[in-house]
């Protein structure tokens, strides 16, 4: 009977990504492992449900009592964690007692402190991802691979495909995110060169649908703020020559000189003012506190960087500015992408920890003898360094 409903399920959707019961359970024991329950529970049988295009995984206790269940969408393969049923309630149903998970939250008055050291990892963000712990991490600043902008990124069979990978990164930097903190993202329209003369070029407004994937992962939008470049910063793109030469209408294309720094936050019921008011560490925070000049605007004026070593890098400086505002002294801040790991030195500049990940090899490597020395001029024990078939956590 199961086989038959997979089997319906298949004709009317043949984009599932979860077909069997065998990968349904997969999926869901990465859920129990993070809820460190493992060794006290079991599945039932994984049904699907077609007419939501999402499967249901059954809890179960060792004495085959049904004590929750893992809600898994099909298309995209992420858990439903609004869904399931959260690991305080299992913890409770195990052990026979009723809480009011409410109160008991509002009781837990602090913010966490993570206890995460200075990392590099070499691997595929999204599976590196999936083993560090639950809100390690307190703010988490990034620019994505371009969508084939560029012969190197050219990673990707579609825009769709493309989407669908940065959803699943994004879907699992909410998990590991602490609560109520920030995520900012670099990121700009692509510009897709035509193939031929008799084809025009494409623009893709790719900082738009990132907006709608931050908002579908539980992310409340807070700032859009303008990276803006020197006026000479844009021409190589070659927007604009033609008009600058013809100047007639309809051709017109202005010269690209911004970028968008887009600012998110997991969402909470906590007011900022709490993260504030009860961090564990008051002196850290005051140490923390912008002094002497600040951007009053949500334009920042800032000239691009280049690295010989990498083609698509930003400044520093940037960097700096963001860890600034939206962290605080020895927090760890995040870089899923970290190419040749601008965030990492500017965490270390600005007294906070690092989380780095990349998947080519060769920027890691170029990442470890870049630290190595700069970590030594500073005099800082860092850095646990792994590929993605290491678990450090």
């Amino acid at each position: 009977m199961l086989k038959l409903i997979i089997g319906m399920s298949r004709k009317k959707n043949n984009t599932y990504r979860i077909n069997t019961v065998k990968e349904a359970k997969a999926i869901a024991q990465l859920y129990i492992k993070q809820a460190d329950l493992q060794n006290v529970v079991k599945f039932g049988l994984p049904e699907i449900d077609d007419r939501y295009d999402i499967w249901r995984v059954p809890i179960l206790a060792l004495d085959d009592t049904k004590i929750g269940e893992i809600v898994i969408d099909a298309v995209t393969s992420f858990i439903d964690n609004n869904k399931s049923t959260q690991k305080e309630v299992l913890e409770n149903r195990l052990l026979g007692r009723k809480t009011n998970t409410k109160s008991r939250r509002k009781s837990n008055c602090t913010p966490k402190i993570s206890m995460l050291a200075n990392t590099i990892r070499e691997g595929d963000s999204e599976k590196l991802l999936k083993d560090m712990p639950n809100e390690c991490i307190d703010l988490i600043f990034t620019s994505p691979p371009y969508f084939n902008a560029k012969p190197e990124y050219a990673d990707y069979l579609s825009y769709e495909e493309y989407l669908l990978k940065m959803k699943k990164i994004i879907h699992e930097c909410h998990r590991v995110l602490n609560e109520g903190r920030f995520f900012v993202i670099n990121v700009s329209p692509v510009l897709l060169r035509r193939s031929s003369r008799n084809e025009s070029s494409k623009r893709i407004a790719v900082p738009f649908d990132f907006h709608r994937l931050f908002i579908e992962e539980d992310f409340e939008f807070i700032d859009d703020i303008i990276w803006e470049k020197p006026e000479g910063a844009g021409w190589a793109t070659g927007r604009g020559r033609r008009f600058s030469a013809d100047r007639n209408p309809l051709q017109y294309k202005p010269v690209p000189v911004t970028e968008y720094v887009l600012v998110y936050r997991k969402k909470s019921d906590r007011l900022i003012d709490w993260l504030i008011r009860r961090h564990p560490d008051q002196e850290a925070l005051k140490e923390s506190k912008i002094v002497g000049d600040y951007d009053v605007t949500n334009i920042w004026k800032l000239p691009p960087a280049h690295n010989k070593n990498h083609p698509a890098v930003f400044p520093l400086e940037l960097a700096e500015k963001v860890i600034r505002y939206y962290s605080i002294k020895n927090d760890v801040v995040m870089d899923p992408f970290a190419g040749t790991g601008t965030v990492g030195k500017a965490a270390i500049r600005m007294g906070r920890r690092f989380a780095l990940l990349e998947k080519d090899p060769k920027y890691v490597e170029l990442m470890i003898k870049d630290f190595d020395k700069y970590t030594k001029e500073l005099s800082i024990n860092w850095v646990n360094i792994s590929c993605d078939n290491d678990n450090l956590f």
